[in-house]
């Protein structure tokens, strides 16, 4: 690869761009997981399963401090917190302070998506401090073509790095395809890796 790769809208370290949050899931990484998803993304991987989060105004402004505080909260009830998007490497300096935050303040395991491989998030000016606060990396650009739906991958255009000794390839693989989400209003959503049966959702990877 030649040159570097920046993501094209860094935004504020203190507010992040957000489509959704979701207290609890099975399938968005082992044990149960807080999930984040960023909105904006602008690499464009044609039959991406969340189109919904890529334009950048489709979000809503949320402050980092908030956000993190809001995950220490929940440290008793849950194994780790998943960052997945629209593309969370697009937000670099508040994904920055949002893992760092998480790191320093509990010992909740961090598994992050990005559609950007791992060479790239190494050659970007904050790529290598978020990669040392990460246990687990799905990298790479949804392949339409090469559809997986399992192990956490969409596609085999993304590989897995297991950046700790915190999991193991076995545990991600054994993590759930998909899963129905009912919030307190009866709002149903589908997250996870798409199964070829179940219609696209906004908050699926």
């Amino acid at each position: 690869m030649t040159g570097r790769r920046e993501p094209q809208h860094a935004g504020s370290v203190d507010t992040l761009n957000l489509h959704a949050i979701w207290p609890r899931s099975r399938a968005n990484g082992p044990g149960i997981r807080a999930v984040v998803w960023f909105q904006g993304c602008t690499l464009g991987c044609p039959g991406c399963f969340n189109p919904a989060t890529h334009a950048r105004e489709g979000g809503r402004m949320a402050d980092t401090e908030t956000v993190i505080q809001r995950i220490v909260a929940q440290e008793r009830d849950i194994e780790g917190i998943t960052i997945s998007g629209g593309e969370p490497l697009e937000q670099p300096q508040a994904l920055l302070r949002l893992l760092s935050g998480i790191r320093m303040r509990t010992h909740l395991s961090i598994l992050l998506f990005s559609g950007y491989t791992m060479a790239e998030i190494r050659q970007m000016s904050d790529g290598p401090k978020i990669l040392d606060r990460v246990d687990v990396l799905i990298a790479g650009r949804y392949v339409q073509a090469g559809r997986l739906t399992r192990g956490l991958r969409g596609s085999a255009g993304q590989a897995v790095h297991l950046l700790t000794d915190r999991y193991s390839l076995w545990e991600i693989e054994a993590v759930p395809s998909a899963e129905l989400l009912i919030d307190a209003d009866g709002n149903v959503s589908i997250t996870g890796i798409q199964p070829p049966f179940i219609a696209t959702s906004s908050t699926q990877r």
